[in-house]
């Protein structure tokens, strides 16, 4: 079993863990995305900003692996990335949490946290089993790291609220040492309690040293959890800086109109 250990946060000087140069990709006469240079530091939230059809799903596929670049450079860890899949990504230590969380509803929190991964021992040294109890205990480790305490662990997820999903999507990533988690719309059709306990698991992550980039049309979350944002506009940076240096009037028009100067 991989350890619960956490990461090392970004220090001054440090190399990014992200970076990408030149990153375009076209569909036919199509450019969805045109030029995009960004990098991303561990331990970095970044925010991820723009209006229906501004390039940011097909960016976020090519970090994940399931899209390549049509041109440009992507570097992870240092190392340059020239295969593109998602379970080559995974191995890089880049977990993506979409929308619709990719959880089996009729299993609970610690077969989804091992679902595709699940770890066997052989009964009677003969016939291999699920080590369901291995599985627990691990899942229970991985959710008590970040501080997520589910009132029981042998529900099916199905039967689970918003931000417990949520947060056994969360703590499936940090349990396979993901370097870098991809969050889509976290905070959509959730509570209030439970927005608040999902953008605290996200400042949770960032402590860690995990990267983190959001994706959110939730203007207070940028706010309140990023370190930096960057807005897309018809697939091209418009805007890039710092929560604190930027009101939310430049954000939006920039998102809208494409206007906007870095910071």
């Amino acid at each position: 079993m991989p350890p619960i250990v956490a990461q090392e946060a970004a220090v001054p000087g440090q190399s990014p863990l992200l970076k990408l140069e030149g990153i375009r990709r076209r569909f036919g006469a199509i450019e969805a995305l045109r030029g995009i240079n960004l990098t991303i530091n561990p331990g970095e939230v970044l925010a991820l900003l723009g209006d229906n059809g501004a390039g940011k799903s097909t960016l976020i596929k090519i970090i994940a692996g399931a899209q390549p670049p049509s041109d440009g450079i992507m570097n992870f860890a240092g190392a340059p990335v020239t295969r593109f899949d998602p379970r080559y990504a995974r191995t890089l230590g880049i977990e993506t949490i979409y929308q619709d969380l990719a959880l089996a509803e009729n299993l609970d929190a610690s077969a989804n946290i091992f679902l595709g991964r699940e770890q066997r021992h052989r009964l009677f040294g003969l016939l291999p089993v699920l080590s369901r109890r291995s599985m627990r205990c691990a899942a229970e480790a991985a959710l008590e790291s970040l501080d997520i305490h589910l009132p029981n662990l042998r529900q099916t997820v199905g039967g689970m609220s918003g931000g417990q999903r949520q947060a056994v999507a969360i703590a499936r990533a940090v349990y396979w040492k993901a370097r870098l988690v991809i969050m889509d719309e976290p905070t959509a059709a959730v509570g209030v309690s439970e927005h608040e306990a999902i953008l605290k698991l996200i400042e949770r992550l960032a402590e860690t040293g995990v990267a983190v980039i959001l994706i959110t049309h939730t203007m207070s979350d940028v706010w309140r959890v990023a370190s930096r944002m960057m807005v897309l506009t018809r697939g091209a940076v418009a805007l890039e800086g710092e929560p604190g240096k930027l009101d939310e009037r430049t954000v939006v028009s920039a998102m809208l109109f494409g206007r906007g100067a870095s910071t």
